[in-house]
């Protein structure tokens, strides 16, 4: 890969030039081509040493709070997983299958669509155009409502869908009212999607571990509560999720408000957030069939186990399995998403060369991820399944 291959993905903000307030700092776009060419002079350019380690260290900065808000976020759907199971086989069947339903029809897009902007907002930061990353966080925003409009239609009235696919009833009955309940938290995850790239794009991740463990902390209690204490089951455990988004968005919420960070890009809600959609919805639409193609292959396989002769036992079992394959996930995913920060940044500053830097560290790096895969192995082996099926 040269500089010209780097460079060629800077034109993302070309179209945004004219969008920017009068005065706003445009140094950072893309060059024409004669400014262009003196960024491919060197060819041969190599990092140093010294370079790269600091490059590992910013990756790490950005990484590490990442894989602990991962594994924090995987913590609240295993709390939610075990409470299912100790009300039994068929509530943790049902449980699991709406889940994956929820990720297919609902989650997997919502997600897909709002990593439409992390590469508007990730150049945008770093070519300082803070306007720019507050207008695409609303865009995103407005977005992802309207997504949820004809999501919501579709789980309100999902259990038929279910039965005609051959499920068994009793367990359709448990996920349609799974799903019904959880309709406050996909509105709550077209927010915190949105503000987690947000913060992520500007380097900032420790708020969102730090938010993730607060949310995580009531999340057992809220769920005991609902589920036990108020005989709430199923819904219960739907409206302790809920909850305990409400908390992360609440807590990101007082981040931004007290932390000022949002200062220079938000300029408060306005009516240019329903203009000149194109550009997101060209990012938005493709990143959203690739994430919902790489979920719904595993999902797929939680809504097949229920027409299995005995349901209840292998959707349960397949859940739990979901669930365990997802931790092995956290670590790389956490190490891509820094480094498309970094590149992003690197190329939003005009600098191909450190945005390559980036990339040449992250392969370097890719040991890591075996390591990790092996460890969540082994301790899936030890300790999977008597926690989360009582008798």
């Amino acid at each position: 890969m040269n500089d010209q291959g780097i460079s060629a993905s800077i034109p993302l903000l070309g179209h945004y030039k004219s969008r920017l307030p009068l005065g706003s700092d445009d140094k950072n776009f893309l060059p024409d081509k004669q400014e262009h060419s003196l960024h491919c002079e060197d060819q041969a350019w190599r990092p140093s040493l010294s370079q790269v380690v600091a490059e590992i260290k910013e990756l790490c900065t950005i990484a590490f709070p990442m894989i602990i808000t991962g594994l924090l976020i995987y913590g609240k759907s295993a709390i939610s997983m075990l409470f299912m199971g100790r009300l039994g086989k068929e509530v943790l069947a049902g449980g699991s299958l709406s889940i994956g339903i929820a990720n297919i029809t609902g989650y997997s897009i919502i997600s897909g669509l709002a990593l439409g902007m992390e590469a508007i907002s990730s150049q945008a930061c770093g070519a300082k155009q803070w306007p720019l990353m507050g207008q695409t966080l609303q865009q995103t925003i407005t977005i992802l409502i309207l997504a949820c409009i004809p999501i919501s239609l579709l789980w309100l009235n999902f259990e038929p869908v279910l039965i005609f696919c051959g499920q068994d009833r009793a367990i359709s009955s448990i996920a349609s009212t799974y799903l019904v309940f959880s309709l406050p938290d996909l509105v709550l995850q077209s927010f915190i999607n949105p503000l987690k790239i947000y913060l992520r794009t500007q380097n900032i991740t420790r708020p969102l571990m730090l938010s993730a463990a607060f949310s995580l902390s009531l999340h057992f209690p809220i769920s005991y509560i609902l589920a036990h204490r108020f005989s709430l089951g199923i819904r219960g455990i739907a409206v302790a999720v809920a909850i305990t988004d409400l908390n992360l968005l609440a807590a990101l919420l007082l981040y931004l408000y007290f932390s000022g960070i949002c200062r220079k890009s938000w300029q408060g809600w306005s009516l240019q957030c329903f203009d000149e959609w194109r550009p997101i919805l060209s990012l938005a639409i493709p990143s959203c069939i690739s994430v919902c193609l790489e979920w719904w292959w595993y999902e797929l396989m939680i809504v097949l186990s229920g027409i299995l002769s005995n349901a209840p036992e292998a959707v349960a079992a397949m859940g739990i399995l979901i669930q365990a394959t997802s931790l092995v996930y956290i670590f790389p995913s956490a190490l891509s998403l820094a480094v498309s920060t970094r590149v992003g940044n690197e190329l939003g500053a005009n600098q191909p060369n450190k945005a390559r830097n980036v990339f040449y560290n992250r392969i370097i790096m890719c040991r890591f991820d075996e390591y990790y895969r092996h460890a969540v192995h082994d301790i899936d082996e030890a300790c999977l399944g008597p926690d989360f099926y009582h008798r």
